[in-house]
């Protein structure tokens, strides 16, 4: 059964977006952190607090993020969680079967749903993308969101879309920590 898109409902049009972050409450250590990033990145950008739904676990994130996004109610949603790697390849498993179902969800409604969604090899990896050493994945989800629901007006009405802010560019940064590290091992 073919499902609408909701796409022309576009809801919010002509004021701030509203947007409805889903959040896993496994690893709630590290997807506590990352929901407080989105919301307060959803703030600073919309002036208006998202909707906050809970779900146990990443497995659960694509059938309420489409649930939202079917909804109607939301220009776009954010699904964030943590899958920390174990033993055996299940976090792989989860971790690739969200991706997809997520991204069916995006093509089938036309609702943008950011992938916050860590997938890390153990704790302190984790705990540096929830607010440590490589920022807060809740908000560059949301940042992310909120460009591409930018686009996607541009798209609709018609206009050409702005260059919009620098984002992170991984080989620069890789060049750069090997230039600083070269650079220290020179001095010492």
């Amino acid at each position: 059964m073919a499902s609408k898109r909701v796409l022309s409902k576009n809801p919010g049009r002509g004021k701030s977006p509203r947007i409805a972050v889903v959040v896993s409450r496994y690893n709630a250590t590290v997807t506590d952190r990352l929901r407080l990033g989105a919301i307060e990145a959803t703030v600073r950008r919309t002036g208006r607090a998202p909707e906050v739904f809970d779900v146990p676990g990443a497995f659960e994130l694509p059938v309420v993020c489409d649930a939202a996004a079917m909804s109607g109610r939301f220009s776009g949603v954010v699904a964030l969680g943590c899958l920390i790697r174990g033993e055996t390849i299940h976090d792989r498993v989860i971790a690739d079967s969200v991706a997809m179902a997520i991204q069916d969800s995006m093509l089938k409604t036309g609702v943008p749903i950011a992938f916050g969604l860590l997938t890390v090899d153990n704790a302190e990896q984790a705990e540096a993308r929830a607010g440590g050493e490589h920022g807060n994945k809740g908000t560059e989800a949301v940042e992310a969101l909120l460009d591409t629901i930018e686009t996607l007006a541009a798209i609709r009405d018609g206009r050409e879309t702005k260059i919009g802010r620098a984002l992170p560019d991984k080989l620069r940064t890789e060049k750069s920590l090997g230039a600083k590290s070269r650079a220290r091992r020179r001095k010492g």
